[in-house]
């Protein structure tokens, strides 16, 4: 269950910021998740104890490149995000033993 709720971790310089500053990690999740469900998955998957969940919808954005065979118009779909906020003891580790 925890897999479907949660799809992936965000890995920019914002996010990682935020997981040393404040102890947040970013998560993209499943639209129709809420913010019980993302814990439950979230201490099932990593062993943690969330302090805290806030959740973001992102809006679609709309993308034009120019190519060969003329202008190609697409759209990147709206996600929702999910910051999790830990005690600080607590560590999630997404890069193992690198």
């Amino acid at each position: 269950m925890a897999k479907s709720i949660i799809i992936k971790p965000v890995i920019t310089e914002k996010a990682d910021q935020l997981s040393e500053k404040s102890n947040q990690y970013t998560f993209i999740v499943d639209k129709g998740a809420n913010k019980v469900e993302i814990k439950k998955a979230v201490k099932e998957w990593f062993n943690v104890d969330p302090i805290a969940v806030n959740t973001i919808i992102m809006p679609s954005k709309k993308k034009v490149r120019n190519t060969k065979g003329g202008i190609r118009k697409g759209q990147v779909s709206s996600f929702k995000k999910a910051i999790i906020t830990l005690e600080d003891g607590d560590e999630i580790d997404f890069y193992g033993e690198v």
